[in-house]
This record gives C-alpha cells, sequence and structure tokens, in this order.
C-alpha cells in the first residue's frame, strides 16, 4: 500500500456549468414561491468531484424539513403556475439489500436526473445493517456518511461549501480515507463502508488512514462483512473496483487488510487444497495482467473484454480447483466465487470458466504456431478426435476449433495464457517480486494473434458449415439424427478448417471416402 498522501488540487469554491445553475435557480424558484423555509444542499460525490476540478452529472438535493417526493410535487406545480410542461417523478422505494435506506425521489429538470432525498440520521441495532431512520441535521446527516470527503454539502440557498465535520477539505487536499465517526464503530453499523473506504482510495489513489486499515482488517468487522452485507452488494462494489481506474490497487488493499478469503469466499471443501499464499498470488497475477494490457494498448479490449479478462487474471490460480456439486458434478472454484460469492451474472461466470479453459488449449498450441514442428496434441485434453493431416492443416483446425468455442473473447484467452506461457519461471515466487518478463510475454500474444489473423480466423466462429445434417444423412443413408450424424459434423468442420476454399461436394465426397463400410 502507498505509505505517504498524493498531492492534491483542491478548489477554493465551486464553479457551476451553465446547466447546473439552470437547475439550482429553479429549485430556488420553487422555495420562494411556496414561500418554504426549505435548505436545498447537494451531498456528497457531486460536492466532492467538483471540488477535485471533476465534472460531474449525478446530482442529489438533501432536504432538511420534507421527503424528496414532496418538493417534487411543489416542483411539478410551480411548473404548472408558470405553464411549463409538468416532469415524471419515480420514487424508488427502500431496498435495505441494495444499502438504499431511505426513498428517494427523481425526476428530471433540464435533461438531467436529478434525486431528492431528506437529511437523515441513522441509528443500528447489533446484528443488523439495516438502520432506524429519522429527519436528521445536516451536520447529523454529515456524520453519518462514510467518508469525509463525501460528507460534504453545497448550500445552494447560500452558493456555499458545508463542511460540518471539520474534516471533508482537509482530508480531500492531503489525500487521505478517512471516516466522520471512529472507523471500527462506523464499519460495525454498516460493514460495506469498507469496501467503499478502499474503492474510493484506490479510484483517486489516496491513503488509508491507519486507525481505519486497523479496523477493516479486525476480527470482529471481517465477520461483519460475511454476515451482514448481502453478496449482491458486495459483488457490486468488487465489479466497481476491477471496472474503476486502478483496479490493482483495489485487489492489494483487500488482500493487505486480509479480506480477501472473505470477499472471494470459497466452499467448504475443494481440491486441490488452496495454498497459503493464494492471495497473493492472484495479486501477482492481476498486477501482471493489468501491466501487459497497459503494454499491449488497453485499446486492444472494449469494457466488456476487459473486465472479464480481469477477473480470469484474478482468478488464474484457482483455474484448476474444483468442488462438488449436486448430483456429485465437480465444478470450477471460479464459478462458486463469480455466481455465490458476489452474485454476479451467470454468463460472466461462464465466460471466465471458458477463458480458463481455452487458456489450457492455447499453451498446448503456442509452441507449435512458435515452431511449426509436427504437432502431438492429446485427443483427451481436447475432447475431440482429431484428423490425421498435415501439420499446418493440423494447427488450422485446433486453433479455428478453439476460437470457435470462446468466439470473441479469444484475445482475451490468448492474454490469459500468456500469463502462464512460457512456464520456465517459478510463478509463485517470480510473479511475487513483479519479475515477470512482461515484454517476453507481450511478444508472445503478437505472435500469436498475427499467426491466427495470418491464418483468417480471427472470427471463424462465423463460419457456416458446408453440409448439414440432411445432407450427412442422405450419405450416411439414415431415416433419423443422433450421435453419429453430430460426430460427422464435428468431422466436416476440421475439413472445412483444413480446406478454406472446398465446396460442399468435395467436403462430401471425402466423407464418402472416409466414412466406414459398417455406417
Amino acid at each position: 500500500m502507498a505509505s505517504s498522501p498524493p498531492s492534491v488540487q483542491v478548489r477554493d469554491s465551486i464553479d457551476l456549468t451553465p446547466k447546473e445553475t439552470q437547475i439550482f435557480q429553479k429549485l430556488l424558484q420553487v422555495v420562494r414561491h411556496f414561500s418554504l423555509r426549505t435548505q436545498l444542499r447537494v451531498a456528497g460525490g457531486w460536492v466532492r468531484d467538483k471540488l477535485l476540478g471533476k465534472e460531474c452529472y449525478d446530482i442529489d438535493i438533501a432536504l432538511d424539513d420534507m421527503l424528496g417526493r414532496e418538493f417534487c410535487e411543489k416542483i411539478n406545480d410551480y411548473l404548472s403556475c408558470t405553464g411549463e410542461e409538468k416532469q415524471g417523478i419515480g420514487v424508488i422505494q427502500c431496498n435495505p439489500d441494495q444499502s438504499k435506506h431511505l426513498e428517494t425521489a427523481r425526476m428530471r429538470l433540464f435533461d438531467e436526473w436529478i434525486d431528492f432525498v431528506n437529511l437523515r440520521s441513522e441509528d443500528y441495532s447489533e446484528n443488523s445493517r439495516i438502520p432506524t431512520m429519522r429527519f436528521g441535521t445536516a451536520k447529523e446527516d454529515a456524520y453519518r456518511r462514510d467518508l469525509t470527503i463525501n460528507s460534504l454539502f453545497y448550500n445552494i440557498n447560500t452558493s456555499s461549501v458545508e463542511d460540518f465535520t471539520g474534516r471533508g477539505i482537509e482530508d480531500l487536499k492531503s489525500g487521505k480515507i478517512v471516516t466522520p465517526l471512529p472507523p471500527k464503530d462506523t464499519f460495525l453499523d454498516d460493514p460495506l463502508r469498507v469496501l467503499r473506504a478502499i474503492r474510493f482510495g484506490a479510484r483517486f489513489g489516496f491513503i488509508l488512514d491507519e486507525e481505519l486499515k486497523l479496523a477493516a482488517g479486525c476480527d470482529d468487522v471481517r465477520a461483519a462483512i460475511a454476515d451482514k452485507i448481502s453478496r449482491e452488494r458486495i459483488g457490486h462494489e468488487i465489479d466497481l473496483m476491477i471496472s474503476g481506474n486502478e483496479p490493482v490497487k483495489a485487489m492489494t488493499y483487500i488482500c493487505d487488510l486480509l479480506l480477501f478469503s472473505v470477499v472471494f469466499s470459497l466452499p467448504p471443501i475443494v481440491k486441490p487444497a488452496i495454498s497459503e499464499e493464494c492471495d497473493r498470488l492472484c495479486i501477482g497475477y492481476i498486477d501482471a495482467g493489468w501491466n501487459l494490457i497497459q503494454l499491449i494498448g488497453s485499446s486492444t479490449f472494449n469494457d466488456e473484454q476487459r473486465r472479464l479478462y480481469l477477473y480470469a487474471a484474478l482468478f488464474l490460480p484457482f483455474r484448476k480447483t474444483l468442488y462438488e456439486g449436486g448430483k456429485a458434478r465437480k465444478i470450477p472454484v471460479v464459478n462458486h466465487i463469480i455466481r455465490n460469492s458476489l452474485k454476479l451474472r451467470a454468463s460472466d461466470a461462464d465466460t471466465v470458466v471458458s477463458i480458463h479453459c481455452a487458456v489450457e488449449k492455447f499453451i498446448s498450441l503456442i509452441p507449435f504456431i512458435e515452431s511449426t514442428e509436427s504437432i502431438q496434441i492429446s485427443e483427451a485434453e481436447w475432447g475431440i478426435e482429431i484428423l490425421d493431416l498435415p501439420v499446418t492443416s493440423k494447427l488450422r483446425i485446433l486453433t479455428g476449433l478453439l476460437l470457435r468455442e470462446i468466439k470473441g473473447f479469444w484475445r482475451v484467452a490468448l492474454m490469459v495464457s500468456t500469463l502462464l506461457y512460457p512456464n520456465d519461471i517459478n510463478h509463485t515466487r517470480d510473479i511475487s517480486k513483479n519479475n515477470f518478463q512482461l515484454d517476453k510475454r507481450r511478444k508472445v500474444f503478437e505472435m500469436v494473434e498475427n499467426a491466427i489473423v495470418g491464418l483468417g480466423l480471427e472470427e471463424v466462429w462465423e463460419l457456416k458449415p458446408l453440409v448439414n445434417g440432411k445432407d450427412i444423412m442422405n450419405v450416411l443413408q439414415l431415416k433419423s439424427g443422433g450421435p453419429l450424424v453430430r460426430d460427422w459434423q464435428q468431422k466436416l468442420i476440421q475439413w472445412q478448417l483444413a480446406h478454406p476454399s472446398g465446396t460442399a461436394e468435395e467436403c462430401l465426397d471425402w466423407m464418402r471416402q472416409k466414412r466406414p463400410k459398417r455406417e
């Protein structure tokens, strides 16, 4: 972790955009028209980002004496009085499992969505992260927030920044992640705040306060994270970290605070057993993977490919670890982590597991792409019967079949495979020392990528079969399909890959010559 805070440029005041000025003036007109005593404050992230000189379009209005829904109705009443069109009001009900403890009202003003919510104070019971809510003062609301840098307000009535904790601006300038109240109390009240502290620390490059780190890693807080936070919320925070600008720093914080096994929880029994240093190895792989993608060029992947690439790199040490599911099925542990520990989409788990499977096949192919030597591939490893053809044809067949399995994620799988190839280093030792020969791995990636493009296989999954099942049944003189037809469909795709200019009739002629008489 970083040991010294960064130097942060923080503005003395907030400069509003023309649209923000329009929005705030409209809200003040509503207050004056109805002679309300309401103080309008923009809360949290918008204030922080504006002081850092960053644009932010997420405007949350905090009200000191009414519910958000009530104020939105006042806005519509005012719009009717001035002959303007009313706006629809959306009410987001409180949802404790999603960290929504209060009702929020939303409406559109000047083509921007604005959230309205009342200021609140929170009281927590011992065994729940769901607080009892009541109207609170701005100061109470500031102190109940997760971090001092998120506790700032911009008072629209007075056009001024308000720092009720007395630490928000100071901590922003010094680049520190600090809780308004004692960190252990804050985290035990709502353990999700630990992950938010990590996410913001990584995002802004800020250092975590020493007392905060001690509290975040203590046994009581670790147990509270496991027991009081829904897995959906844990997964949401982790996904924001992985998709953010500093995923490695965020995962390193999780590891350093001894939270890795809490966040990425495993089934009770796994085989082979997980080593004690596995969390450090995971961090080493995502670090190497992140550095490799920067070296090759981040534009190689789109956002979704980059996200799943980082998950695949992070969980690389688990790729061969299994647990027993229903009906004694052997299931990859990575599947459990993504589906159950993080509650991400089932398709995310399927894709990462597919990437790991493809990695093993890429590793077996890379030496032959490098040297074009005679290919000796285990049919059991690939799960297919490989046609007896010349080396160049066999290489095209195997590569094509692999890309047809992994489809648009083949570059992701290839890059992950370069983290394991060449295998002439001690990964456990060398990856933790950042001695990972990244330039050598970049050259391997580019060499294999160019070879695949040169073979015309970069979108081979779009290849349509020359011969359909009905044609195969006619040659085999069958009245219905079945395993035999599926077997020949696989063989004919191999022939098609070996003969990219072949015709349907040539494909069928080959089949007639090859099929045994008994068929």
